[in-house]
């Protein structure tokens, strides 16, 4: 599919932040030219979703074919996941320019904060210290669904928004608000799909770039409907890095349709900071410290000539 994006002209993979005890590897900037990483996040303590290792497949496949290489961290699929947590320090985390939740429920849903997280304290500073050094990250479903109890980690997956209820599987219609996103552009103004549609606990519209809403007069939202304004799928500058999150996907089937992988690929190109437009996302959290090289690498975006690239390829 052809579309103009304007990509950022270098990479920067070796400069630091410091943050007060010492100085933290910026993350692998992805580059135009050149392959990159991310990391996939299945693991569950709680209910897991079929879709994970659909999910992990598809992205896997979406890297061998758009330039990046994918590591797994998900006990679950023995043969693909590390042998231990990557979650170690976040300069160990550095080596990605995303990271990518796919539902990783951890059953802290109950606030109950005696409950074991997904990421304990130490994985939990490692993974804060890799987003406030320039990191990405991208929420797939029951990314929102996760980690309850760390109130960080919910203004991370977009303002607070933190998975409630769901309805049963319907067909509805998704509306998208920001269609020059790089996540969006491939999008029909009204898509019309069947998935799993969750109410979240709070509307995150202050906090983020909206870039697709859910249309309740075409489903039964069931409880917890949050009304004429149902956020579904949005973006953010948050604390020195980016977070892209996207509701649907729940449904095996949806990692096997090019247009929703391809939605899919924009938000992990953007969090990677390889493409860029469409109003961005909107500034959350502090400025903890002095920008990081990735975050002034964003900021001579803005003056870079746009440049036509081949269309981005999705595996059917």
């Amino acid at each position: 599919m052809n579309k103009t994006v304007q990509r950022l002209l270098t990479g920067v993979a070796t400069a630091g932040l410091t943050l007060g005890l010492g100085v933290v590897a910026a993350p692998a900037f992805a580059d135009a030219d050149d392959e990159y990483k991310v990391l996939v996040v299945g693991k569950t303590l709680g209910f897991r979703h079929s879709h994970i290792d659909d999910t992990t497949l598809a992205i896997t496949q979406l890297g061998t074919v758009n330039g990046f290489t994918v590591d797994v961290w998900d006990p679950a699929q023995a043969s693909l996941t590390l042998p231990t947590t990557p979650f170690t320090t976040a300069e160990d985390l550095s080596k990605y320019a995303t990271i990518i939740f796919a539902s990783p429920v951890d059953g802290t849903n109950n606030l109950d904060p005696s409950r074991p997280r997904l990421l304990n304290d130490t994985e939990l500073a490692a993974f804060q210290g890799y987003i406030r050094s320039g990191g990405g990250y991208v929420g797939l479903h029951a990314a929102t669904d996760s980690m309850h109890t760390v109130p960080w980690y919910s203004q991370l997956t977009g303002g607070g928004a933190r998975f409630v209820s769901h309805p049963a599987q319907q067909t509805a219609t998704m509306r998208v608000e920001s269609p020059a996103h790089p996540s969006t552009a491939m999008l029909p103004k009204e898509w019309v799909r069947f998935d799993e549609w969750y109410n979240f606990s709070t509307n995150p519209r202050e906090d983020v770039h909206v870039l697709i809403t859910l249309d309740e007069s075409t489903y039964n939202p069931g409880r917890n409907a949050m009304g004429a304004d149902h956020p579904l799928a949005w973006c953010q500058n948050f604390e020195g890095g980016r977070s892209w999150y996207e509701g649907a996907g729940h449904t095996d089937a949806s990692w096997a349709d090019p247009l929703f992988l391809e939605h899919v690929l924009g938000g992990i190109e953007w969090t990677a900071g390889l493409v860029t437009g469409g109003g961005d996302g909107r500034d959350h959290g502090p400025n903890l410290a002095t920008p990081s090289a990735r975050g002034v690498e964003r900021e001579r975006k803005v003056s870079a000539d746009r440049r036509h690239v081949s269309p981005r390829r999705v595996r059917r």
